[in-house]
């Protein structure tokens, strides 16, 4: 067992975390995460509305009586979302752990905290870290570039980024982007971190809900199928390498290209019914991160949890002791 100030502050057992993926954070998948011990989070736009959400941490709770929480991603939107009901649904529930992601968190905070809800809010670089310290979360989840999903313009990877935000946080931090083994978690503990965040790890789980065959194209995937797109859009993001994703960037680096060139390859929706849905892997963009290389099976969330676990005290307790020099006598 691994005692850090995340696993204390949010009462978990290992420091782990399975943080919010759109149409992958169901009840399925963060009620297994916590009966392994570690924290997962529920993501409340996956569900359609307010009313869902409710329905789902009800499920998420006839799965397992630990501890999880929600994600509540804050992005601008066509369609306006009712941001203020998923909130109070949160707190209506009775959740007592939120991770934030996207937009600034400051307009829930006070609603957040008053109900005595601990928030974890998604940060890409240092500056926004301390910003979202300075507003009151209670812990900041730092992704450096290897994660899936959007890793912001700055491209500074974990080994920098995670111990530059621990160097100047006061808050507990989590380790996000390319970790998916016990050595990963050692890492990012010697960084500075207290836990880690993994996706794409978790997403080639049993209980995870997308088909069989995106897990197993994770697990043959290598550290290099993934594929950079959006960043001539002002909003880069790694997703995974196929026929999508390659054509995705080559019309983007047109001249004069915008996202509505393409937004229909983009399309969540045809990710969720093509990819996630039927196994076609090259049917949409789906995201992974380069964590891919990490992995090389699919395994339950209890045996995962378990070997990760294992395999750090191991190297804590076996491995890297080896490495210090014996010390001289000394003479009286």
């Amino acid at each position: 067992m691994f005692s850090t100030r995340f696993t204390e502050t949010f009462g978990i057992d290992h420091p782990l975390v399975c943080g919010g993926m759109t149409a992958v954070g169901t009840a399925d998948l963060v009620g297994a995460v916590a009966n392994a011990g570690a924290l997962g989070f529920l993501t409340a736009l996956t569900q359609p509305t307010p009313e869902a959400l409710a329905a789902e941490i009800v499920r998420c709770r006839d799965i397992t009586d630990q501890p999880f929480g929600v994600n509540l991603t804050i992005l601008p939107t066509i369609t306006p979302v009712p941001y203020d009901e998923y909130r109070d649904v949160i707190i209506d529930m009775g959740i007592t752990i939120v991770e934030t992601a996207g937009g600034n968190p400051a307009p829930h905070l006070p609603r957040f905290h008053a109900a005595g809800v601990k928030v974890i809010h998604k940060a890409v670089s240092v500056r926004h870290a301390r910003k979202a310290e300075q507003l009151g979360v209670d812990a900041v989840s730092i992704d450096g570039f290897e994660c899936a999903g959007h890793p912001g313009g700055d491209d500074i990877p974990g080994l920098v980024l995670i111990p530059a935000a621990a160097k100047v946080l006061d808050v507990p931090v989590i380790a996000s982007g390319g970790i998916a083994t016990g050595a990963g978690l050692v890492a990012a503990l010697a960084l500075g971190a207290d836990a880690v965040n993994m996706g794409t790890r978790f997403m080639a789980t049993t209980e995870a809900p997308i088909h069989e065959n995106v897990k197993r194209q994770i697990v043959a995937n290598s550290e290099l199928d993934t594929q950079i797109v959006f960043r001539e859009f002002g909003n880069t993001a790694r997703v995974a390498r196929n026929t999508v994703s390659v054509e995705i960037a080559q019309i983007s680096g047109h001249e004069g290209a915008t996202f509505d060139d393409v937004a229909h390859l983009a399309s969540g929706a045809r990710a969720r019914a093509n990819v996630y849905g039927e196994g076609d892997v090259e049917g949409g963009m789906w995201w992974a991160s380069q964590a891919q290389g990490l992995i090389d099976d699919v395994a339950d969330c209890a045996t995962v949890v378990h070997d990760i676990i294992a395999e750090a005290q191991s190297i804590v307790a076996e491995r890297l002791p080896g490495f210090l020099a014996p010390q001289p006598a000394t003479t009286a």
